[in-house]
């Protein structure tokens, strides 16, 4: 089945990360440097800004919310004092860091680039790096093909990441601490390639496919259900909305530099799980 969308904002910059919270849906505009909300009608508001290019968002459990500072690798909490690092990642990630998913516990999974992006034949294999409450990092997975968009399931046991340049969706189980073991393929998706995903009540995930300039909805093993035309190229994707079923997503143009949107269409299932 093959859908379109509509879009609901434009004029933004290069938008990532999206996430649905207390009615808004909260978004990175990387390159603006800036963590924005956009409320249902439409309506922007900057929320913070972040001087080194935010990326991942989640939330604490107390309501604080968690944003990755990409270029200079850490992990920054705002509260009603501001802006603090919670913890310095430049020493575990390889690169620039990238997308995060939170748990129902406040412990951050966060992504990196393992190599520049702008010089493709430098690819580096990259590592998935574990963020405590307490501020405590380190690497809980290695050799990862840029892990990017990552989920986690609502029993809080299973971690799905999107491997960007491995084409592929890759599931871990969580040890009680936190710990990601018995890795495996959940999804091949070539000639797709995942950015942004989120999941739905079915089990099923939304992929975010700049490469192919679409997203799909995958089940596991890699069968596609939807594909959903966007303007532009797509980057991530959120469910959310007053019931859940709205499908964000972030696309945006190579130029000019304000081709970014916020493009929309109902689905048929809600979103479950974290983010």
């Amino acid at each position: 089945m093959t859908l379109e969308t509509t879009v609901l904002v434009d004029g933004l910059v290069f938008p990532e990360g999206p996430r649905w919270h207390d009615g808004k849906l909260w978004v990175s505009d990387m390159n603006a440097c800036r963590v924005l909300t956009v409320d249902p009608d439409g309506r922007v508001e900057t929320i913070v800004t972040v001087p080194g290019h935010p990326s991942g968002l989640g939330w604490l459990p107390n309501g604080d919310l968690l944003i990755v500072s990409m270029i200079d690798r850490c992990l920054l909490r705002l509260d009603a004092r501001g802006l603090s690092m919670v913890a310095d990642l430049s020493g575990l990630a390889s690169y620039h860091c990238n997308d995060m998913v939170v748990d129902g516990v406040g412990r951050a999974y966060i992504g990196n680039f393992g190599f520049d992006l702008s010089i493709p034949e430098s690819f580096s294999p990259a590592e998935i790096i574990l963020v405590t409450p307490d501020g405590k990092a380190r690497i809980v997975a290695r050799d990862m093909a840029f892990p990017n968009g990552t989920v986690i399931t609502p029993d809080n046991r299973t971690l799905i990441v999107g491997e960007s340049r491995g084409a592929c969706l890759t599931a871990f189980d969580i040890e009680s601490d936190g710990s990601l073991v018995n890795r495996r393929v959940w999804a091949d998706l070539f000639p797709a390639t995942p950015d942004g995903i989120c999941l739905d009540t079915e089990g099923c995930i939304w992929v975010a496919s700049p490469h192919t300039a679409e997203v799909l909805r995958f089940r596991e093993g890699g069968f596609i259900t939807h594909r959903v035309r966007v303007t532009t190229r797509p980057y991530a994707c959120m469910l959310g909305g007053h019931d859940g079923k709205t499908l964000f997503v972030c696309t945006s143009g190579a130029l000019p530099w304000n081709s970014g949107r916020i493009e929309t269409i109902r689905v048929e299932y809600a979103g479950a799980g974290f983010p």
